[in-house]
């Protein structure tokens, strides 16, 4: 490691040690504000995503959510809890005064010179009021294919279906597995002034120059399914769907995929195979299916094991058969974290994405549209390349970046199966 990143690495393990003393110490000297500010600077800082302001019989507990895991930081004494809610309220516009319904807002800030914006979220509890949060990534941010953690030949696959005229691309997964990442990474590379790009979204993650953005309300009955419609009758050539929710937006951005545009959008299933499925319980004909689908992406997010506390590790009989090396000659070594300042004692420090990725060809398109069950499908698209979620975690594994235990604790495999 270079003398410039260790001594970066020792800046952000003095940052995160003395986080809690330093906000534990402030609370007796500060108000509510200076403390709410601090906080969400430190916050952004340290790349959390969500803060967690609970409220129980002490007072207030706050969390990070730090690559996906929540850390405590500290616990506000009652006192002062009512102060500090009633701050991120008026920040973010809230009816302080109501406290029994649930209410949405949203701070818009500067931290480090970077303009950020926040959703914050409310609701009663039988302690008082619960806060979250989202700390919305950075404005113009977006990743490369390379930098999401697709494989090259994954990146040659996705690029040539996102390179389309029209058709549907899905990004598929659980929540928090990085579907809207990759989708804007979609979107960026497909933005050009000679193309009307269009995103509906609830709410909008990141503003993006070139791109005409569109903040769903279901409030006053403007929602997906109204925004697309409307959409579709303004010449777009690409639109972004958030989130495919319900038959009626998958029927619609399905008749738009058939006829001249690139629809992007993310749907909860837990692989590509299973996606197929979700649109078949949403009542779309296989056929249409099978005309309208390019590509179906699904994804996890995977902790990248901590460089500054990583060991290696001999992998034995069992594990190597796990990861598809057991004939590999040699020891098969691995690395893992033993914890330290810099990764909150988790042994983990950032995230990468691990992936599926089926091109719906001829002779999958032709699968479809006979109904062919899932199983098969599967089958016929490992045997056309497709790596599954597994393998593709493997590979990680066995090249270090992620640890054997991160492998089974996101993709729910059982150690001793």
């Amino acid at each position: 490691m270079s003398e410039q990143a260790s001594g970066a690495g020792r800046t952000k393990e003095v940052r995160q040690k003395l986080l809690e003393q330093e906000l534990r110490e402030l609370l007796g000297v500060v108000g509510p504000a200076q403390l709410v500010e601090l906080l969400l600077e430190r916050a952004s800082q340290l790349r959390a995503t969500d803060i967690h302001l609970d409220p129980n019989e002490e007072g207030l507990r706050i969390r990070l959510r730090v690559d996906g895991m929540l850390h405590d930081v500290l616990q506000v004494p009652p006192e002062q809890s009512l102060q500090m809610v009633s701050r991120l309220k008026l920040m973010a516009e809230m009816d302080i005064s109501e406290k029994r319904l649930a209410q949405d807002g949203h701070i818009s800030r500067k931290f480090l010179d970077q303009q950020r914006d926040v959703r914050v979220g409310s609701g009663p509890t039988t302690f008082g009021e619960r806060l979250v949060l989202r700390l919305m990534p950075e404005g113009g941010s977006f990743k490369r294919f390379d930098e999401l953690g697709l494989e090259p030949d994954q990146i040659e696959l996705l690029t040539k279906y996102v390179s389309m005229p029209y058709g549907m691309i899905l990004s598929v997964g659980p929540v928090g597995s990085g579907k809207s990442t990759s989708m804007y990474s979609c979107l960026e590379y497909v933005n050009s002034p000679s193309k009307s790009l269009v995103t509906i979204e609830d709410p909008v993650e990141r503003r993006i120059p070139g791109v005409s953005q569109v903040q769903i309300k279901p409030e006053i009955g403007f929602g997906f399914v109204e925004a697309l419609r409307g959409t579709l009758r303004q010449d777009p050539n690409v639109v972004m769907v958030g989130e495919i929710r319900d038959p009626e937006t998958a029927h619609i951005g399905v008749r738009a995929a058939r006829t001249g545009i690139l629809v992007l959008s993310t749907l909860h299933a837990q692989d590509a195979a299973a996606s197929f499925d979700v649109f078949r319980d949403f009542g779309i004909p296989p056929l249409f299916i099978a005309d309208s689908l390019l590509a179906v992406v699904a994804q996890r997010l995977l902790r990248k094991v901590c460089q500054h506390c990583k060991e290696t590790v001999v992998a034995d009989e069992s594990t190597r058969q796990t990861l598809g090396v057991s004939g590999q000659a040699g020891e098969v070594l691995l690395t893992r974290g033993k914890g330290c300042d810099a990764c909150f004692q988790t042994g983990f420090f950032g995230r990468t994405g691990v992936f599926e990725v089926v091109g719906v060809d001829e002779e999958l398109k032709h699968a479809l549209s006979s109904g062919m069950p899932r199983g098969e499908l599967v089958q016929l698209a490992r045997s056309r390349g497709m790596h599954s979620l597994q393998a593709a975690a493997a590979r990680k594994v066995v090249a270090g970046v992620t640890s054997m235990e991160e492998m089974n604790r996101m993709l729910l495999i059982d150690p001793a199966s």
